[in-house]
């Protein structure tokens, strides 16, 4: 019997990318976020390629009430989740904390914090009952080291790293394993989200190095979520080889 992965913040890189290699790896799929037409989109791929069956679940992870709802209309056959994915986040904007746009810092704290608190309430209760089950956090290099600019989306990320140390200790004892997945440079839509759409300067981070793909870190979440049932990955660093640390790196190919 396949198992069931519940991916928050699919409907682009490292979720769209982890979405399709579960897919081909013998899983069934909740795919979740707010842009309904690529989940639709998504679903549609996956099916065609794979024997997959997917499950749409379009709701917006920073809304408490939605996050409840949504999981309120999974059908019996979808609710016992044996991995949730917490992969639902993002940065926006980079100032110091004197400029910085509190706008900004409440979309990173309702998605980083609060949205990834909101499901793994909801999902973590069910794996409880059963007496198995298994959380993924994505973290990033932000959440090991702080930098420049990067005040409150660092500060998130370390929270999200706390958050998983703290779930590890709490679910202990019901059997259910807690990882955090923590990349270092990932091309994706990251920093044109950062940036507000200035493509520009979203390409002038990754030049000059190769940065990490969607797919790399999706490989890796696919390695971690399939070890026995006796091994927990606690805590997964991975980075580019041309970046050392979160402002280090290699640009010399540029």
């Amino acid at each position: 019997m396949k198992k069931i992965v519940l991916i928050t913040g699919a409907t682009a890189g490292i979720g769209e990318a982890t979405s399709h290699i579960l897919a081909q790896n013998n899983f069934n799929l909740i795919i979740t976020g707010r842009r309904n037409e690529r989940l639709v989109s998504l679903k549609e791929k996956i099916e065609n390629e794979t024997d997959a069956n997917v499950f749409i679940l379009n709701f917006d992870i920073r809304n408490r009430t939605e996050t409840e709802k949504a999981l309120e209309t999974l059908p019996e056959n979808w609710n016992n989740i044996d991995i949730l994915i917490n992969n639902a986040g993002l940065a926006a904007g980079l100032s110091r904390i004197d400029n910085g746009d509190t706008d900004d810092w409440e979309q990173m704290i309702d998605t980083n914090i609060k949205g990834l608190l909101f499901i793994s309430r909801l999902v973590s209760a069910k794996m409880i009952k059963r007496g198995e089950g298994h959380i993924v956090n994505i973290s990033s290099i932000a959440g090991k080291e702080t930098y420049p600019m990067g005040n409150v989306y660092c500060a998130t990320k370390h929270a999200v790293q706390a958050l998983t140390k703290g779930m590890r200790i709490d679910f202990l004892k019901y059997g259910i394993k807690v990882t955090s997945v923590a990349p270092g440079a990932v091309d994706t839509e990251f920093s044109l989200v950062r940036f507000k759409g200035d493509e520009q300067r979203a390409k002038s981070v990754y030049h000059g190095f190769t940065p990490l793909y969607a797919q790399d870190i999706a490989e890796t979440i696919l390695f971690v979520v399939t070890r026995p049932k006796h091994v927990n990955i606690d805590d997964i660093l991975v980075m580019p080889t041309d970046q050392a640390y979160s402002r280090d790196f290699n640009r010399e190919k540029g």
